[in-house]
């Protein structure tokens, strides 16, 4: 009697690159779009103070302006240690070993690189305006996430 070797679909999907890099390349687009006028601080400042003065409804704008800061600097921080995290995942590629350092080097290149790039995107888009800053607060999150990661993966 012989038996017929069938392969697992789910092992096939998940041994593809695209299962591991699809999520950062689909996520570095969305980074991409949110550096258009479509987010500029004026079109988030209003949708966002609407939603604020809903609930607080004595808050003027002028009260508004630093959370609004806090809030464009926090998705900054927010999205490059997303992206971060998803990078590491796709130089891991499913390896069995949970942390190498030149996955995580790799990822923090990555990410450097890209916060560079989209800031200076945002030079060329006429409601924006690029910011070496906000370029630096991407690159905290995104290694601030790296290391909180190694520090799971460490202990665990």
């Amino acid at each position: 009697m012989s038996r017929i070797k069938t392969e697992n679909p789910k092992s096939k999907i998940q041994n593809s690159k695209l299962f591991y890099w699809l999520p950062p390349l689909t996520w570095m687009a969305a980074i991409f779009f949110f550096s258009t006028g479509s987010f500029s601080g004026e079109r988030t400042g209003s949708l966002l103070y609407d939603m604020v003065h809903w609930v607080f409804h004595d808050l003027t704008y002028e009260q508004f302006r630093p959370i609004h800061f806090a809030v464009r600097k926090v998705a900054h921080f927010t999205e490059y240690g997303l992206l971060a995290l998803m990078l590491f995942r796709a130089f891991r590629a499913g390896n069995p070993l949970r942390w190498r350092w030149s996955w995580a080097i790799s990822a923090w290149l990555v990410i450097v690189a890209y916060a560079l790039l989209d800031e200076y995107h945002q030079s060329f888009v006429p409601s924006r305006t690029a910011s070496i800053n906000d370029s630096l607060i991407d690159i905290v999150g995104g290694t601030v996430a790296l290391l909180v990661l190694w520090l799971k993966r460490r202990k665990g």
